[in-house]
């Protein structure tokens, strides 16, 4: 076990050499992903009775020179808990992203996820609680008409929720 304050010895030698990796490079896997980075407003809209809206904010930014894209989305006026991160990557082999989510309720899921031709999709296939998200770009790309569905068994299909983010940076 280790204490506070104490530091071991890779810890020490990472410290002191701090070149350990080369700076990093962009992942041309994750070129795609370049439509999704700045800033965006938000606008959840819920099909509860009675509707409701929520409004929020969600920025997408290359961590470590573009190895990972990473997703913050928070500022969400509501009572409920607000803030998720998220971190997309993606095998140099696989045809689809990774995604892994967490946000203020102590949810953490990872999702898979898809890019291109202007249409953003994730999905998660979990026993009891399966979801799905798809987006659609504007043709100039400075809006992304979303929905989000969700199932309990996998086959029926359920609406959650419909997103609306506009690009505001």
């Amino acid at each position: 076990m280790q204490l506070q304050g104490e530091h071991n010895a890779d810890e020490s030698v990472l410290k002191r050499k701090g070149d350990l990796m080369p700076p990093p490079t962009p992942n041309p896997a994750l070129t795609d992903l370049e439509a999704l980075v700045g800033e965006w407003s938000v606008e959840m809209a819920f099909p509860a009775d009675p509707p409701t809206t929520v409004r929020g904010r969600a920025s997408f930014a290359w961590l470590e020179g573009g190895a990972f894209l990473l997703m913050r989305a928070g500022g969400i006026e509501w009572s409920g808990p607000s803030g998720a991160v998220a971190l997309i990557g993606r095998d140099d082999a696989a045809e689809t992203y990774a995604m892994f989510y967490f946000d203020a309720r102590g949810v953490s899921r990872i999702y898979e996820m898809s890019f291109g031709d202007g249409v953003w999709k994730q999905w998660r296939s979990a026993p009891g609680f399966s979801q799905r998200f798809t987006g659609t770009f504007s043709d100039d790309g400075t809006t992304i008409t979303a929905r989000w569905e969700k199932s309990s068994d996998g086959t029926r299909w359920d609406h959650d929720f419909d997103l609306t983010y506009r690009r505001s940076s």
